[in-house]
C-alpha cells in the first residue's frame, strides 16, 4: 500500500520507517590495496586466461567479421576477447574451449531459476506443440498477467520483450498522464538503453560535478530530453529539484535498490521520503525492478520494502530465460493505455512461448523456496566469504571487503585499444568511475554522492572475488544460490 506520509505544517515530512533490514556497514577506516601486488597478480592471471581460452580467441576473431567487437550487446565484450560460450545447465556454463565455468552472472538475474530449468524446459516445450507466435489475446498471456498482478500488487500491466521497453513505456505512460516531458532520474541508475534515462549511468568523476549535485552527464549520441540527476539516498537534494522544477517533471524513475555501481541499499524512509515528495508535488513514481523483481523476494523490492510507486517495469528473472519484460501499476495510471493516450505496441507481446516460461517461473519461485534462496545467500555465503578472506590476505590483498568491491574489470596490459569492460559480477559491477567512487568516499563517515557500499554489495563482491583466484573451489552453496535448484 502506498505509504501515508505528507509533509507537516512546517513544511517538513514525517516519514514511515520501511524494512529495517536495509542496513550498511561501513568501516571507519581501512588499510589501502597494495596496487603493485594487485598489478602482479593481475598479469598472472592475464597470463592464465590467453593460455586457456584460445578457441574463445579464435572464435572472437570470426565474430568480428560479421558482429561489432564480435558480440550481439556490447556488455559482452572485454579486451583482449570476451569468453563464448557453447552450452549451459544449471548454474554451470561450457565454454568453446570445453572448460566448466560457474556462471556467478546468471544473466544478471535473468537466470535466476538456473539455465535449462526443466520445469521451464518443459512448459515451453508442450507450448511448442500449439503454436509460437499468435498475434492475437490467448489465455496464457491472461493467466501470465494475472499471476503478476497478484504478486506484484499491480492493478493492469502490459508484457514486453525487455527492460528497455518497459522502462520506455512506463516513461511514456507517465508524460500522457501528466501531459509533463521532464523526467529526475539517480546518478548512477542504469534503466537500459532509452534516450531518456541513458544519462549519467557511469559518469566519469571530472565530468559528474559535485557530489550532492550532479551534473547530467549526457552522451554524444543521446537526445535525452529534460532530465535531472539527484544522488540516491538524498531526499533533501530530490526536493529542492522537484520544487523548483515540478511544472515540467512527469516522473522520478529509479531503482528502488540502485544496482548499476554495487547493491546499494535505500537507507532508512528514503523510499517512503521520495513516495512523499512526488505525491506533494503531483509528480509519478516509476520503479525500475528489472533486476531486482524476483531477487528481492517473492513480491519484488516495492512490496517488500513497503512503498507503492505509480508504475513498476519488470524483466529478467520473471521470464526464465526467455525474453519477457512487463510494466504496471496503478488503474488510473495505466488508464492512458486503456484509452490509448500512451499508444502500446509488439509483434511479439504475450507470444505463448514466452509466457509458458513466465507461468513456469510462477511455478518455481514460490514465496517458500526464495525465502530458503535467500536464507542461504544471507547465511552461508556471508558466513563464507568472511571465513575466506585469509585467502586474499595470503595473496598479498590486505585491504577490506569495501576496496575490494571496488574497480571495473581490469583492461588486459596488452590489449590493442583501451574500453570500459563491463563486468557483471555476481550481478554487482562497481565502477572505479563516478557515482561508484562517490560510494566509497563516503566510507568514512555519512553517506556522500550516491551512497555508502552496502554491506550485502561488499560481501557478496568479495565472495565472487574469492571464487576467482586460483585454485578457489566454489562451494555447494554457491551453486544453490546462482540457480542450480529446479525447483522450490
Amino acid at each position: 500500500m502506498t505509504t501515508d506520509a505528507r509533509p507537516t505544517s512546517d513544511g517538513s515530512s514525517a516519514l514511515p520507517a520501511h524494512d529495517p533490514a536495509t542496513w550498511r556497514s561501513v568501516p571507519a577506516s581501512s588499510t589501502p590495496i597494495d596496487h603493485a601486488r594487485v598489478a602482479q597478480l593481475l598479469a598472472l592471471e592475464w597470463e592464465r586466461f590467453t593460455q586457456q581460452t584460445g578457441a574463445s580467441g579464435t572464435h572472437n576473431v570470426r565474430a568480428a567479421r560479421v558482429l561489432p567487437l564480435g558480440v550481439t550487446s556490447s556488455f559482452q565484450f572485454w579486451d583482449p576477447y570476451p569468453i563464448s560460450i557453447n552450452s549451459a545447465k544449471g548454474a554451470w556454463l561450457t565454454d568453446v574451449d570445453g572448460r566448466p565455468l560457474l556462471d556467478l552472472s546468471m544473466g544478471f538475474g535473468a537466470m535466476l531459476v538456473g539455465h535449462l530449468n526443466p520445469v521451464v524446459v518443459e512448459a515451453v516445450t508442450k507450448a511448442m506443440e500449439t503454436g509460437t507466435l499468435f498475434v492475437t489475446p490467448s489465455p496464457s498471456a491472461t493467466e501470465a498477467a494475472e499471476r503478476f498482478q497478484s504478486r506484484f500488487g499491480l492493478d493492469l500491466l502490459r508484457f514486453t520483450n525487455s527492460g528497455t521497453e518497459s522502462t520506455m513505456y512506463a516513461v511514456r505512460t507517465a508524460r500522457a498522464v501528466t501531459h509533463k516531458h521532464g523526467i529526475v532520474k539517480i546518478e548512477g541508475g542504469y534503466h537500459g538503453g532509452y534516450d531518456a534515462l541513458a544519462v549519467s549511468v557511469k559518469p566519469d568523476l571530472a565530468d559528474a560535478g559535485l557530489e550532492d549535485f550532479p551534473t547530467p552527464v549526457v552522451p554524444f549520441d543521446v537526445e535525452s530530453g529534460i532530465v535531472h540527476v539527484v544522488p540516491y539516498n538524498n531526499l533533501e537534494r530530490l526536493e529542492q529539484i522537484l520544487s523548483a522544477y515540478g511544472d515540467e517533471l512527469a516522473a522520478v524513475v529509479m531503482e528502488p535498490v540502485l544496482e548499476n555501481i554495487s547493491i546499494v541499499l535505500p537507507d532508512e524512509g528514503y523510499l517512503a521520503g521520495v513516495r512523499a515528495l512526488c505525491d506533494a508535488h503531483g509528480i509519478l513514481l516509476i520503479f525500475d525492478e528489472v533486476k531486482t523483481g524476483l531477487t528481492a523476494g517473492y513480491a519484488g523490492a516495492a512490496r517488500r520494502l513497503g512503498v507503492t510507486p505509480d508504475l513498476v517495469t519488470l524483466a529478467k528473472s520473471i521470464g526464465g530465460g526467455l525474453p519477457l519484460a512487463a510494466f504496471g501499476g496503478k488503474a488510473e495510471v495505466m488508464a492512458a493505455v486503456t484509452d490509448g493516450r500512451m499508444a502500446h505496441f509488439g509483434t511479439y507481446n504475450g507470444n505463448p512461448l514466452v509466457m509458458a516460461a513466465a507461468l513456469a517461473v510462477d511455478e518455481v519461485c514460490t514465496e517458500e523456496a526464495l525465502a530458503g534462496a535467500e536464507s542461504v545467500n544471507g547465511r552461508d555465503l556471508v558466513d563464507d566469504s568472511r571465513a575466506q578472506l585469509p585467502r586474499l590476505q595470503a595473496h598479498g590483498l590486505r585491504g577490506g571487503r569495501a576496496e575490494l568491491a571496488v574497480g571495473s574489470q581490469p583492461r588486459h596490459p596488452h590489449a590493442p585499444r583501451p574500453r570500459r569492460a563491463v563486468a557483471g559480477v555476481a550481478g554487482a559491477h562497481a565502477s572505479r568511475h563516478g557515482p561508484a567512487r562517490r560510494c566509497v568516499r563516503g566510507a568514512g563517515g555519512r553517506a556522500s554522492g550516491v551512497t555508502r557500499l552496502s554491506r550485502f554489495g561488499r560481501d557478496r563482491t568479495t565472495q565472487t572475488l574469492i571464487t576467482t583466484l586460483p585454485r578457489a573451489r566454489p562451494s555447494a552453496t554457491w551453486r544453490i544460490a546462482c540457480g542450480a535448484s529446479a525447483r522450490g
